[in-house]
């Protein structure tokens, strides 16, 4: 007869639960748990079954149950894309965009591989200028300029990005940028085709019967606290990309549209508090063409590695906080309804709407004012519906990180779809039938249980992050532009 385990003179809790997880009747399956989540930071917890039936005889092909589990839950990852909350997800994430940015340069995952022929820029959009910041100018051989503040800013100096004159900075003109950042990039494409067929001497209802503008694009924060994107613009046939563009579709000539739109592309905002403004692109705005056989500066895979990277990121890499500051009790307004429908001080916040105080974030000041001013505006009723101090952590930037066409190439969904077929081939016993979706149902019960690991579990999956990032290193070290 097995003793019972004697852990009273284990001080720390986390060791004491994973000897208790080692003597469990199956601990490798507790570990293949961890393992399939990539060591997610906060996999949630799920307890239910699932069975498979034979729809012709009403057989059960297969089940599976969470209570023939070592721990009676099934561990799923969390599956957020943002590195700050989850390296392990995101690293998934960032690998599934990569395939699906390069699955358009180069072909792939049912697109030809003659894409790499068709006209293919690579372009990135920046915002203006809100105000002088302090930057970081340097030679073409590299010697460090001085700022116009007099000093010789060094790469990692938090003042970068910051203004000069805050007092006199348009911060309210800032974060309202961001928040139409969006809406500029949809008016940009409009006008890009528009652009397109002009140069080319035709009506836009001929081009768009003759071709097709394809994008892909990524948003990433500046150090100033302001968005830009980094696109890549290619033209195809009618069909998208499995058909080429005629031949006088031209990269000059996508080229020449790109510049024009950038400049016609202009939204106006206007209100009492803060005037009519109008949200233009900024003048740095660079365009490189992608080599078609790989031998240029500008390859493929850079590309698809450089938007994947960003699609990882968020404002955190600008110096914000990488969570809500809207108080989960009353969504932000400062007030909850009471019995009558009168208005109760919300007592969490104190009537702020706040989960934090903004004066106490651990940011720099210039993140500070913009995080308050993002809050301010949202607040007033000509912007209530952009919702400012909802994405006020944001600093008011409120799209999509990564968005791409309908025909660029393939979609993040079909990447899932087939990795969970796979996965779920994987799991078949040996011997198993295989299953024809045609003539099989599939039932399932599932509840959510609760996030995160026992104590135990999260020195596992430690162990398992660490073994992933050295295998990436490795990885990266054979491939530089991984």
């Amino acid at each position: 007869m097995k003793r019972p385990l004697d852990l009273r003179h284990v001080a720390s809790l986390a060791l004491r639960d994973l000897i208790e997880l080692a003597h469990l009747p199956d601990f490798a399956r507790v570990h293949d748990q961890i393992s399939r989540v990539r060591g997610c930071t906060r996999p949630v917890q799920l307890v239910g079954t699932t069975q498979t039936l034979d729809t012709t005889t009403n057989a059960v092909l297969r089940s599976y149950s969470t209570a023939d589990e070592p721990t009676g839950r099934l561990l799923t990852a969390c599956g957020n894309r943002r590195s700050s909350r989850c390296p392990a997800c995101s690293r998934l994430y960032a690998a599934d965009t990569y395939h699906l940015i390069k699955a358009g340069l180069s072909g792939g995952k049912q697109v030809p591989e003659a894409v790499r022929t068709h006209p293919r820029l690579f372009v990135t959009l920046t915002a203006p200028s809100f105000g002088p910041v302090h930057n970081r100018r340097t030679t073409d051989a590299g010697k460090n300029l001085a700022c116009r503040c007099g000093t010789r800013h060094s790469a990692d100096d938090p003042a970068l990005g910051t203004p000069l004159a805050p007092a006199t900075y348009d911060y309210a003109g800032a974060v309202l940028w961001n928040a139409h950042a969006g809406a500029l990039w949809a008016r940009f494409t409009t006008y890009l085709r528009r652009e397109l067929a002009a140069h080319l001497g035709m009506t836009q209802k001929a081009l768009n019967a003759a071709l097709r503008v394809s994008f892909a694009k990524v948003a990433e924060y500046q150090r100033r606290g302001l968005v830009h994107f980094h696109a890549v613009i290619r033209l195809d046939g009618p069909e998208g990309s499995n058909q080429p563009p005629p031949a006088w579709a031209t990269t000059d000539a996508l080229t020449h549209a790109v510049k024009a739109a950038t400049g016609r592309a202009v939204l106006t905002v206007v209100s009492k508090a803060v005037g009519e403004r109008e949200l233009r692109w900024g003048d740095q705005l660079d365009i490189r063409e992608i080599a078609a056989l790989g031998d240029g500066e500008l390859t493929d895979q850079k590309v698809a590695a450089y938007v994947a990277k960003y699609a990882t990121k968020s404002a955190e890499d600008s110096g914000t906080v990488d969570r809500s500051l809207r108080c989960s009790h009353c969504a932000g307004r400062g007030y909850q309804y009471g019995p009558d429908s009168f208005r109760d001080l919300c007592e969490s916040c104190e009537g702020t709407g706040q989960s934090e105080p903004i004066a106490d974030l651990p940011v720099h000041s210039h993140v500070r004012q913009m995080i308050r001013t993002a809050w301010d505006l949202g607040h007033l009723p000509e912007f209530a519906e952009l919702k400012l101090w909802k994405w006020a952590h944001m600093l008011g930037f409120r799209g999509h990180f990564s968005s791409k066409s309908r025909r660029y190439s393939t979609t993040l969904g079909a990447l899932r779809d087939v990795r969970r077929a796979w996965r779920a081939e994987q799991a078949r016993p040996a011997g198993a039938p295989e299953t024809n979706e045609e003539t099989t149902l599939v039932l399932s019960h599932w509840q959510y249980l609760a996030s995160g690991y026992s104590p135990g579990e999260e020195l596992i999956a430690a162990q398992v992050r660490h073994d992933l990032t050295q295998a990436q290193q490795l990885k990266t070290e054979g491939a530089p532009w991984l």
